[in-house]
């Protein structure tokens, strides 16, 4: 048994080794860099609920995720109605020197939806930059708009 776990701690340093060799980061670094502010160019405003309330764009978010989560990526987990109500749930991954590191969100819209975008677009941006979030990217932008 000894050597079982002895060759599973060694197949595990090689891995990380590999990894490292191949230019990976560890998830720490990621999100330490994905927490910093996010530049004052790339923040949109939006008026909800009777006030103004800062944002990141879907895009702009892919630019920071391009940058500091090279290799990242994302996939619809599930798409449901509920009430009139489009509910998507994306996973976003990030691979790491650790291995690949995912966190899942969702986002809303109204079905019948008379703003701008489409309800299923707009729930899909609303559940990517969810999950970036949870990276850290633009986080302390909730607390701002509270």
């Amino acid at each position: 048994m000894a050597e079982t776990v002895s060759q599973a701690q060694e197949n595990d340093s090689l891995e990380v080794q590999l990894n490292h060799d191949e230019g990976l980061r560890s998830i720490r670094d990621i999100v330490k860099d994905l927490t910093k502010p996010v530049a004052k160019r790339h923040l949109r405003t939006r008026k909800q609920g009777g006030r103004e309330i800062l944002y990141l764009s879907w895009h702009d978010a892919i630019k920071y995720l391009d940058h500091y989560a090279p290799g990242w990526c994302y996939e619809v987990r599930s798409m449901n109605t509920v009430g009139g109500k489009l509910i998507l749930t994306v996973r976003l991954s990030v691979p790491s020197a650790e291995g690949i590191v995912y966190r899942e969100a969702t986002g809303q819209e109204d079905e019948d939806l008379d703003a701008y975008g489409d309800s299923s677009s707009n729930a899909e941006s609303m559940a990517l930059r969810r999950a970036a979030a949870k990276f850290g990217l633009g986080l302390y932008l909730y607390d701002q708009n509270k």
